[in-house]
């Protein structure tokens, strides 16, 4: 009986210490508690515990008085206390979900006080309700046994301590009728906020949008009101019918830090109506149906039934490149190889000991000519040789001048860093052509199999998108890997990045520096576009810009700083997914010669689409610096939408055709503002296609 309970606890608290005799010194005490709960137990002398069974009974008591702490913080309403104790713990080790002896769970006593804030916390931490509360009934004659239990408690401590004569013992009564005094207030506040409160309003903005040809998603915000309850938990219905019946399905959300749901496994092609509710302890509130009220399950694509542009495509190279290796075995060019071992890879530990032997092949100055450097960063730091120098090896010592086409075609070859001995052995057999394009680009293959080779690392990494140049007629390029920190390597000497470039002696005047003083001076320039340019888009659709500008021998695209692997973009929403129905409509509004503004019929999702078109065109500009009147002559690409991964999509805004591709001597009024940078058009797509 809960009664025998309180009575066992009250003997149990008999034979301890005096308790928290009010509030503010139960605070206290949980707080200096909660401070020597937080020391360390392997600073204790583990010489006096006695075997592993100790130690764990340290840590369960240990565990057990956080718990407690936790209780009392929710109890005293000390949100700081308790976003700590989350923190600190996690809700294994807090006992978050068990009830203590009153039966009563963290989340239950913060919803009953009404404490919005903790019980918030405790949601998001994975906090429940308790399962003893199945009912209406059940919770209100729980709630009425503690006060009425602590109550009499009340009357027997207030009966004993003013019929006995004063002592010690009377003191102790004392100081346990305060700590009742204060846990009967709480039961009764307790108490009346759960017979004040009411079941929740409705959830606000239920909107609902197609996700695939299969899925509809569902995103929904708190009712206005909760009623003096907080919300635990949220159902979503859906059906064929919108009068729900019969319904198809339901689903309880409990995770409430993300309020949004998918409803998988639908028919393409069929209408289904969507409701949702919200939960509180007084039960569920009135459903709010969906806007809008239905969704078909479809993609852009049903519009004329294309395939994905890049369908079979990885493939398809794959068995191109095959095809090409097989023809090529039996050729000239591989005869000398035929008779040699296949040559096996070095380990990284072994071969990256080449960097401090003194006969490694690694430049220290340069001398007028082509470059290859490899620049391998782990956090700030970067690797070098034993001369304390970035590894540099030679490609020409011949050659001034890098055309655009041999740095890009270095570019392609940085895709095939594991195919370079099987590339040298194609281009050989071409020599006696005497091409100078061939002979460079044969050099180029040389290079990269004595950086590997030197290095005992295949996978170079990426290369920077422009070469590094001086006036003296060098030329550098430069690939940057990031090393991984659970990557382990022997005898490999790591430099702070600060430390190199001040301890570099230049031999170079400030006015017009080498290409290595430069690569050093712009080095964690390189180092942040190298990781920037990995970086991934959250899932959802995006609206791109394409504005190009042409040079003599290549196109540059413009992209932003912080992503230069993305055009320059903003976020429409977060689903990716076009429906069918809102690509008929974009069709129907690119197809028009003059472009009525005509807004679609309201409660639609083609409705939803163009409001959040607008929002993002607006966004567009500003963020390009175009002025808003001048986007009226802009377009939508209307040919398809563009899918990475089915994770993000992108629609593309376009300028006017003759405005599209800037030329060369070309005015453009509309500088971007910082921020953006252009890369040459082949750069681009392959950082894209990475």
């Amino acid at each position: 009986k809960m009664t025998q309970q309180m009575r066992d606890l009250q003997l149990a608290q008999a034979r301890k210490p005096p308790g928290p005799s009010s509030p503010n010194a139960a605070k206290r005490l949980y707080r200096n508690l909660s401070g020597k709960f937080r020391v360390n137990y392997t600073s204790f002398d583990e010489g006096s515990l006695v075997g592993r069974g100790e130690k764990e009974k340290l840590r369960k008591s240990y565990l057990f008085q956080s718990n407690a702490a936790l209780f009392e913080a929710v109890e005293l309403q000390d949100l700081d206390r308790v976003q700590e104790l989350l923190k600190q713990y996690s809700p294994e080790e807090l006992d978050l979900n068990t009830p203590n002896s009153e039966g009563l769970l963290p989340l239950d006593i913060a919803i009953m006080t009404n404490n919005a804030p903790i019980a918030r916390a405790l949601l998001q931490a994975g906090a429940k309700e308790s399962p003893h509360f199945v009912s209406l009934e059940s919770r209100s004659l729980h709630l009425s046994t503690l006060v009425r239990e602590a109550e009499q408690r009340v009357n027997e401590l207030t009966a004993q301590v003013v019929n006995e004569a004063p002592n010690a013992d009377c003191s102790e009564k004392e100081k346990q009728l305060k700590a009742w005094e204060w846990r009967y207030r709480l039961y009764k506040r307790m108490k009346a906020g759960f017979e004040h409160a009411r079941v929740p309003d409705a959830p606000t903005n239920v909107h609902l949008s197609v996700a695939s040809s299969s899925s509809v998603q569902v995103t929904f915000w708190e009712p206005l009101s909760v009623n003096s309850a907080v919300v635990t938990k949220y159902k979503v219905e859906w059906s064929c019918s919108p009068t729900f019946s019969p319904l198809l399905g339901e689903a309880v959300i409990d995770k409430l830090k993300n309020l949004h749901f998918t409803i998988r496994g639908l028919v393409s092609g069929t209408a289904y109506y969507v409701q949702v509710s919200a939960y509180n302890m007084k039960g569920w509130g009135p459903p709010q149906a969906s806007v809008p009220p239905f969704a078909i399950p479809s993609n852009w694509r049903e519009y004329d039934g294309r395939a994905p542009r890049r369908r079979g495509q990885a493939e398809a190279l794959d068995h191109l490149l095959g095809q090409v290796k097989t023809v090529h075995q039996h050729c000239v060019c591989h005869e000398p190889c035929k008779n040699q071992p296949q040559s096996r890879k070095h380990s990284v530990s072994k071969s990256l000991k080449h960097l401090f032997h003194p006969g490694s092949k690694f430049l220290k100055t340069l001398k007028r000519g082509l470059y290859l450097t490899a620049i391998f960063y782990k956090d700030d730091n970067i690797l070098v040789t034993h001369e304390d120098q970035i590894p540099v090896v030679e490609i020409d010592d011949t050659y001034s001048c890098l055309l655009m086409q041999d740095f890009l075609w270095f570019t392609k070859v940085s895709c095939m860093w594991d195919e370079i001995l099987w590339l040298r052995q194609c281009v050989t057999v071409s020599q006696s052509s005497c091409s100078c394009i061939l002979q460079t680009r044969f050099k180029m293959l040389l290079a990269i199999s004595q950086m590997q080779g030197l290095l005992g690392i295949q996978d170079l990494g990426q290369v920077f998108f422009e070469p590094v140049k001086d006036k003296q007629g060098n030329i550098l390029i430069v690939t940057l890997k990031e090393v991984k920190t659970n990557q382990t390597f022997e005898s490999v000497r790591w430099v702070p990045i600060c430390k190199l470039q001040t301890s570099r002696k230049s031999v170079s005047s400030p006015e017009e520096p080498t290409a290595l003083d430069t690569l050093l001076i712009s080095v964690q320039d390189k180092l942040a576009y190298h990781q920037r340019s990995s970086h991934a888009l959250s899932p959802g659709l995006y609206l791109g810009y394409l504005k190009l500008c042409s040079a003599v021998d290549q196109i540059r695209v413009l992209v932003p700083e912080q992503l230069p692997n993305i055009l320059c973009h903003v976020k429409i929403r977060s689903n990716p997914n076009i429906s069918r129905e809102e690509w008929e409509w974009l069709q129907k509004m690119a197809s028009m010669e003059e472009p009525v503004p005509a807004e679609p019929e309201a409660e639609t999702s083609q409705n939803h689409l163009f409001q959040e078109l607008q929002v993002a065109i607006k966004e567009l500009m500003t963020l390009v610096n175009i002025p808003l009147q001048e986007a009226k002559d802009f377009r939508l690409y209307s040919q398809e939408v563009l899918d990475f991964g089915g994770q993000v999509s992108f629609l593309l805004l376009l300028p006017p055709s003759d405005d599209v591709c800037t030329a060369p001597g070309q005015n453009n009024p509309y500088t971007p503002r910082s921020g953006f940078l252009t890369l040459p058009l082949q750069i681009f797509e392959l950082g894209e296609e990475g």
